[in-house]
């Protein structure tokens, strides 16, 4: 995993979301991240250390001069120690003496003494955040290289609606992912499908699978973090998408098709995920089918084989085929990958289709097979783009 075994510094500054900060610990540290509170003196007055330290498992830190026996990493040594700095909540008044490039507590003497990546969660009345002077230190933070993530728009404490509230924790645990991991996909413009798609019987009913999209979405978020511009284009699905990529959402594989096709020019690598229906109604009925008779026939027709005609144009193109298979699995993807004119193809079977984890084969086109054994499918898809930049250098 991106955070395991990272020194991660948590700057916690005085806003009404600062209990929030709690969320993001316990987040960290399961992903075997090692995390350093360090606390203002305003944010010890809406959370207690004690509840910090009892989540990162390490003590919180918060006085620039403590000198006792379990005080003695100094300011330094958790500047230089650090892979990853986060404040989350980051107050108005903080992000001011950022940009001023004040140093007259721990928390903004760290950040002025590393050399770590710096990610910044603000959080604060909308007002504020709308406040022309509170915007030139955004943007000026913004050129020296800080990286934002959020505000979002919302309910705030002080009851207005606005801009200002703290970003999502898993939004700001994924900014965490992104800083901190390798950006070998820069220049990469990738196509991402996922999910299933639903050929119409009528108005009602459909003919689908089981596909829940998070092997595709976990795919396009990985290219986001490596460093691709990322177009995700998604059957039915009820997972949210990435942030900051292109997001086209389709129903039919017909529309699939017509929105892949679209983008496919502009693509470098093609990832086609989706699990996308082979056959369709051929008469989708306009009104709801009654149930007069006891059986209903239902004459199919192929769909277009989108990938087929992918491989046929690649000129030059990576192209990545899923193969979904209930036997002869090894074989079956093999000749997929022929058949298609693929670079990879990732063999996977039913038991994958709805679930977080996911056991595949990744075989490529010098045949050269690899085993992976069940893993997360985050963690599969920084597999399969690991494998995809071995094959393109």
């Amino acid at each position: 995993m991106i955070l395991k075994d990272k020194n991660i510094i948590l700057g916690v500054t005085g806003a009404i979301s600062a209990y929030k900060s709690l969320e993001i610990t316990r987040l960290l540290v399961k992903e075997d991240a090692r995390v350093f509170p360090v606390m203002t003196g305003s944010a010890r007055e809406f959370i207690t250390p004690l509840s910090l330290s009892t989540l990162a498992r390490c003590r919180v830190f918060n006085d620039l001069f403590e000198h006792d026996m379990e005080s003695r990493i100094s300011h330094i040594e958790l500047a230089e120690k650090a892979d990853l700095v986060i404040i989350a909540p980051a107050t108005a008044n903080f992000i001011g003496k950022l940009s001023a490039g004040l140093a007259d507590d721990l928390l903004s003497t760290i950040i002025l003494a590393t050399r770590a990546p710096v990610v910044v969660a603000p959080s604060m009345n909308s007002r504020m955040y709308e406040n022309p002077v509170v915007s030139e230190n955004i943007k000026r933070l913004k050129g020296l290289g800080f990286n934002f993530v959020g505000p979002e728009y919302g309910e705030l404490a002080c009851g207005y609606e606005g801009k200002g509230r703290l970003a999502d924790v898993e939004d700001i645990v994924e900014a965490a992912r992104e800083c901190l991991s390798k950006k070998d996909f820069l220049g990469e413009k990738v196509l991402v499908t996922a999910g299933p798609t639903r050929e119409a019987i009528d108005p009602v009913r459909f003919v689908s699978n089981a596909s829940s999209g998070r092997m595709g979405y976990a795919i396009a978020r990985a290219c986001k973090r490596r460093g691709a511009e990322v177009v995700l284009v998604s059957g039915p699905s009820y997972l949210t998408p990435p942030k900051d990529v292109t997001f086209v959402k389709v129903q039919s594989a017909e529309e699939m098709a017509d929105v892949a096709i679209r983008y496919y020019p502009q693509s470098t690598v093609v990832i086609m995920a989706a699990a996308i229906a082979d056959y369709r109604p051929i008469k989708a009925h306009p009104a709801k089918v009654k149930k007069d008779s006891k059986f209903l026939t239902v004459e199919m027709e192929r769909t277009m084989d989108i990938l087929k005609e992918m491989g046929e144009k690649k000129k030059g193109r990576f192209l990545v085929g899923f193969a979904l298979e209930t036997e002869e699995m090894e074989e079956n993807a093999k000749r997929k990958l022929r058949e298609k004119n693929l670079d990879l193809v990732i063999a996977n079977s039913p038991g994958g289709l709805d679930s977080e984890v996911n056991q595949v084969i990744i075989i490529d086109r010098y045949d050269n097979v690899e085993f992976l054994p069940p893993l997360k499918k985050d963690e599969v898809a920084e597999k399969i783009l690991d494998r995809i930049i071995a094959m393109k250098k």
